[in-house]
This record gives C-alpha cells, sequence and structure tokens, in this order.
C-alpha cells in the first residue's frame, strides 16, 4: 500500500468529494552514490564561494534572482512564503475537455486519487460521468506549496490525478529543422509509404508493459549480486530520512450540491444548501525508513 502524500477534496461544482492522493509511480534507477576510498564514507557536497574558494555556512546564504547579468534582487524566506500559492487542500476542476485535446508533451507526473472518508459515492459519481461523457476534468492543485495545472482522467474504477506542464515549460518547435508534414512535399513515394505501413501491421501488438526491461539495470544488479555472493562488499554508515505527516481534510455533499451548481450555472432550479461535515483535520506521525541493504542500495533509490 502506497503512503498517502496529500489529503483534500476534489471541487466538483458545489459538490466536495474527499479524497486521498497517492503515488502512481515509483523510481527504480541505478542510485550510486559517492564514498571515499580511503575510509568508505560518504562523500557530500559543499557549499563554496567561487570566488574566495572557501565553504559558506548556511546561515549565510540567500537566495538571490539575477533579472539581468550580474544584477540580483534578493529574497528572503517571508518573500517566498508570501509569494507561494496558498495550500487550499482542493482539487479545483476548471473545466471538461475532450482527452485528446491534450497532447501528451504536457503530461508530466501521475498520481492515484482514493475516496476519504465517506467519499465513495461521490467518487464514483464524478468517475462515471467522466467515463460516459469520456471527457477528463483540467483542475488547479497545489501541491508541496508548488501551484500545479492537472488533468482528472478516468482509469478503469480509479481517479488518476496527472500534473501537466505550464505552456512556457514546453518547447516549441518551430525552430527545429525537420520535414515538412505531407508525403508530397517530403517527397516519399506512394510504393515506400505502402511498404512502411506494412512493416508497422507486421510489428503491431497488444500494449504489455511487462514485456519490455532497463536490460543496463538488469545487468548492473546482476554484477551486484555476484559481488555481494563474492563477499566483495564495503560497510557504510546508514543513514535515516523521515518525512512529513500529510495533512487531511474532509468534506462532503451530493444530490442538492449537483442541482446547485447547475442552477448556479443556469442549468437548474436551485435548491436549499446542504450542510458540509468538516471534521477537525487528524496528523499522522512521521514515519522512518529502515537502512537499505548493499544489494538494495545499489538497486534502489532510498527513499
Amino acid at each position: 500500500m502506497p503512503r498517502v502524500i496529500w489529503k483534500g477534496a476534489v471541487s466538483f461544482g458545489l459538490v466536495h468529494i474527499p479524497v486521498a492522493l497517492y503515488p502512481a509511480t515509483r523510481s527504480d534507477d541505478l542510485d550510486f552514490d559517492w564514498l571515499d576510498r580511503r575510509t568508505m564514507d560518504r562523500v557530500g557536497y559543499k557549499r563554496i564561494n567561487k570566488a574566495t574558494g572557501k565553504e559558506v555556512p548556511r546561515e549565510q546564504i540567500v537566495r538571490g534572482y539575477a533579472y539581468e547579468k550580474d544584477r540580483y534582487v534578493i529574497l528572503t524566506d517571508d518573500d517566498i512564503r508570501a509569494a507561494n500559492p496558498v495550500s487550499t487542500q482542493t482539487v479545483d476542476l476548471l473545466t471538461f475537455v475532450d482527452a485528446s485535446e491534450i497532447p501528451f508533451l504536457y503530461l508530466d507526473t501521475p498520481y492515484f486519487l482514493a475516496p476519504d472518508r465517506r467519499g465513495e459515492k461521490v467518487y464514483a459519481l464524478l468517475r462515471e460521468a467522466l467515463t460516459r461523457s469520456q471527457k477528463i476534468g483540467v483542475a488547479n492543485v497545489v501541491l508541496h506549496t508548488k501551484q500545479h495545472l492537472a488533468a482528472l482522467i478516468p482509469l478503469g474504477p480509479v481517479l488518476v490525478l496527472h500534473t501537466l506542464r505550464w505552456s512556457n515549460e514546453v518547447r516549441d518547435w518551430s525552430e527545429l529543422d525537420v520535414p515538412t508534414e505531407g508525403a508530397k512535399v517530403a517527397k516519399l513515394t506512394a510504393k515506400e509509404i505502402d511498404m512502411a505501413e506494412k512493416l508497422i501491421d507486421d510489428m503491431s501488438g497488444t500494449w504489455d508493459p511487462a514485456e519490455y526491461h532497463d536490460t543496463f539495470r538488469d545487468d548492473i544488479l546482476a554484477l551486484v549480486d555476484r559481488k555481494v555472493r563474492e563477499g566483495r562488499t564495503e560497510s557504510v554508515e546508514p543513514l535515516e530520512a523521515e518525512r512529513a505527516a500529510p495533512r487531511t481534510d474532509n468534506v462532503i455533499d451530493l444530490t442538492d450540491l449537483l442541482r446547485q451548481s447547475l442552477a448556479k450555472r443556469g442549468k437548474g432550479k436551485e435548491a436549499p444548501s446542504a450542510e458540509e461535515d468538516a471534521p477537525t483535520p487528524r496528523k499522522r506521525a512521521p514515519r522512518k525508513t529502515a537502512a537499505k541493504s548493499a544489494r538494495k542500495t545499489a538497486a534502489r533509490k532510498r527513499a
């Protein structure tokens, strides 16, 4: 069971769906730490003054934004906190669009959304409505004090919150030297296109992600396994990391709020408002991650 990283609600008109956010992916990259060959101690990074070559204490470091070459605006922690978007604990749905309208270049990081306390019915309502209408929701959400644009996508029984890149984060390909679209412009013959299409048909199959493997990673792990069995290992003092407990929130209602939502948009009659249930948020204690073995350290990133 993955760890809950955020709790809040999906805002759907006047309906609030209490949800918990879970990571939908995990990093499985190889992770190589820097070690001192002489002592097998971990090697870290120092903050060095580039002019003097001396180490700078953490408390003497400030943040500077270069508004032009060699000219900076200094930003304090208070400045940055004031400028950060407020964490509303809400996935605020802005509009609904066809899934095909969002190019894959904008897709960033996927998360699973699961219903929180007493949210199962309204969760299922939104999921089924999205599935039947073949739409996905476009929303604003704040995660870790950073605002994201996101797509809310039904995937079987689960709703996926997929953060999106902002338009200024996607490069324009017009500067690239690529062939112009169209077979005639690219000087392709009908025979060449026909043969290419036949080759694609011959190589076509059903998508099964389990069929594909990171062969480089597999080879490195096999090498690590062999060295472990041969006793060619070194001991390093383990480190532990703590994770902060996520906040919680809970609000819910259904039929009356749907009617009111339609009424606000001029599509129905307004009904009396229902009271929202908003109990005091609970906090979960942070967990500590146990130190990994030498073999696992080489195979996986530490949490």
